[in-house]
């Protein structure tokens, strides 16, 4: 036995037909085939904690590698919107400072216009945080523009204890370099950013 290796799963909830419906929902979008016109997308976000060093690093030289000192300060949060298409190998990273309903809605409108102005319709699918929500575009447009971004976009929505089916939620776990405070990762946004098949995470430790 190896008792310290686990595996991370969707353990559902016993005899919840919410559950059942959109977990079944999700899994119909994923079997459909690669349309350009109607593409299917994840997305998802996350926070990452910014730091800075407190002593200078030494650096590398030969047979040493770089030296950094295990104290740190920390230096506030940035918030990272990803976004993914599986079948199509593409995904976008965008580095924000807030989370709320206005953020989200601007990056829905970047979804539209920029990432896919030919598409007749995006299937998204993502998980059920607040922000998440048609009714966002409100707050952040004229009901007019909000309107037509509703018409161009259908939100397939994870189960409320299965937000692990979104594609996308493996790749916002990762970690990559540390940024500093107004670096915004910068050129480390390529961790993400690859062009690419969106590879699963390997859940066993």
């Amino acid at each position: 036995m190896k008792p310290w290796r686990k595996k991370m799963w969707c353990i559902p909830p016993k005899h919840n037909s919410e559950f059942v419906c959109a977990m079944e929902n999700v899994l119909e979008v994923y079997q459909r085939p690669y349309d350009p016109k109607r593409p299917v997308g994840c997305m998802d976000e996350t926070s990452k904690q910014l730091v800075k060093e407190t002593r200078v690093p030494m650096a590398a030289a030969p047979g040493r590698v770089q030296c950094y000192d295990y104290e740190y300060e920390r230096n506030g949060v940035a918030n990272l919107f990803m976004f993914c298409e599986p079948l199509r190998g593409w995904r976008r990273v965008e580095v924000t400072d807030r989370r709320t309903k206005v953020d989200w809605s601007r990056q829905i409108q970047t979804l539209v216009n920029a990432d896919y102005p030919d598409a007749d319709r995006i299937t998204l699918v993502m998980d059920n945080l607040n922000t998440h929500a048609m009714a966002s575009f409100y707050e952040a447009f004229t009901p007019t523009e909000a309107r037509r971004l509703m018409e161009r976009l259908a939100a397939a929505s994870s189960p409320l204890s299965g937000a692990g089916v979104d594609v996308m939620l493996p790749g916002c776990g990762r970690d990559p370099p540390t940024p500093k405070k107004g670096q915004y990762w910068g050129k480390d946004l390529g961790f993400w950013r690859t062009t690419g098949p969106v590879e699963p995470c390997d859940c066993e430790t």
